[in-house]
């Protein structure tokens, strides 16, 4: 695996969606790929393992899903579990990234770029994603 790779994988955590979006360090830009369905926040696993070999990203940014005042909430247990199971199974470093905003803004974004129809669940997960890591990169 290079170490030249700049290339950063973000994840919006839900229970039944987790969204993906593939990032680029150098130009702080990120882009929507196809959400993974999940079962109580349990990803189909084999295929992350094909989008790390695909990507062999450098890091990887989990969304942080918290309260509007910043306490916890029981997915955000959830989506911390998850980003520990990805740091032990692919030994890259995982960092997690506050998304209290995301979601409202991948919406607004969505509709920006053409109206309702393009606001189906996936996508919003997957951009909100691709929020998640461009914050985190811009952070």
């Amino acid at each position: 695996m290079s170490h030249t790779n700049n290339t950063l994988l973000g994840f919006d955590f839900g229970t039944k969606s987790i969204g993906v979006a593939a990032g680029q360090h150098i130009t702080g830009t990120a882009a929507p790929l196809p959400a993974l369905k999940a079962r109580d926040g349990i990803p189909d696993w084999s295929l992350l393992d094909k989008l790390i070999e695909q990507w062999q990203p450098a890091a990887l940014v989990v969304g942080l899903p918290l309260n509007m005042d910043g306490t916890d909430q029981q997915v955000t247990f959830a989506a911390k579990k998850f980003a520990n199971r990805l740091h032990a199974r692919f030994r890259i470093p995982v960092h997690t990234c506050d998304e209290r905003l995301t979601s409202a803004d991948a919406r607004a974004r969505l509709f920006e770029l053409g109206g309702y129809k393009k606001l189906d669940k996936q996508k919003v997960d997957s951009v909100a994603a691709c929020l998640i890591l461009e914050s985190w990169m811009n952070g």
